[in-house]
């Protein structure tokens, strides 16, 4: 289904919002790697919000991700004072782990293999 405009200039809000807090709150750096919030999907009737994080040279993903979900309260208590003029209430917040970076890294490694596979068979 296709996001709305409302949405969408949530989901926007909170991107913003959100990157500054983790800033703030020194969340964008986890265990020697760097975090960034990639996307952020806002439910139909603006109740929740789904921050999907890329780690980017983070040993353990599973870990940085129990950090910033045990800083919940205080990373939501932040967001509530900075959009407090913008929205009436703010949303449930959910964090995940956004793997499309692995994908792709994984996806390059097949092509390679294949064009090393390719060339040795013309030869």
């Amino acid at each position: 289904m296709q996001e709305g405009k409302r949405q969408k200039q949530v989901a926007g809000l909170l991107n913003e919002e959100m990157n500054k807090i983790f800033q703030k709150l020194g969340l964008n750096m986890i265990g020697g790697g760097m975090v960034s919030i990639s996307s952020v999907k806002v439910t139909p009737d603006l109740l929740e919000a789904r921050f999907y994080l890329s780690f980017f040279q983070v040993e353990d993903k599973d870990t940085a991700l129990k950090k910033v979900a045990e800083r919940h309260h205080e990373i939501k208590k932040e967001l509530a004072a900075s959009v407090r003029h913008q929205l009436r209430s703010i949303p449930v917040l959910k964090f995940f782990a956004d793997d499309t970076l692995d994908h792709v890294f994984k996806m390059e490694e097949l092509f390679k293999k294949i064009e090393e596979e390719r060339k040795s068979n013309n030869q």
